[in-house]
């Protein structure tokens, strides 16, 4: 059975962007070896989405509940996107990479009870 998912993000820079999640985001995280840090995630959920523009991608977003407060916390001064689902702002990697920050405005997995 599924135990977990391992997310792979692709960086110019990885050791900025894992020092970013390590110190900024402040992510617990175990070493595999050699400075490979990997992460524990907060709890996730799984969407799908159609394919827009012909191709594929995958996408990481964090979420959170305060968008502006979670911004601030992470020295981030970003535009704030509104949509009727949520507020989305794209925060910075320091490899070169973004990564989408979430505040959902409609029920969300981590809602659900185990049964």
């Amino acid at each position: 059975m599924i135990n977990g998912a391992h997310v792979i993000l692709y960086s110019q820079d990885p050791d900025a962007d894992r020092a970013f999640i390590r110190d900024v985001l402040k992510f617990q995280h175990v070493d595999a070896g050699g400075g490979w840090l990997i992460f524990k995630l907060p709890p996730s959920e799984l969407a799908f989405h159609p394919v827009m523009d012909g191709g594929q991608s995958h996408e990481l977003t964090l979420m959170c509940d305060d968008i502006e407060a979670t911004l601030r916390e992470i020295g981030q001064d970003q535009p704030i996107t509104e949509r009727d689902w949520g507020r989305i702002a794209s925060v910075d990697l320091p490899g070169g990479g973004r990564l989408s920050v979430y505040q959902p405005l409609h029920p969300t997995a981590k809602d659900l009870t185990s049964s």
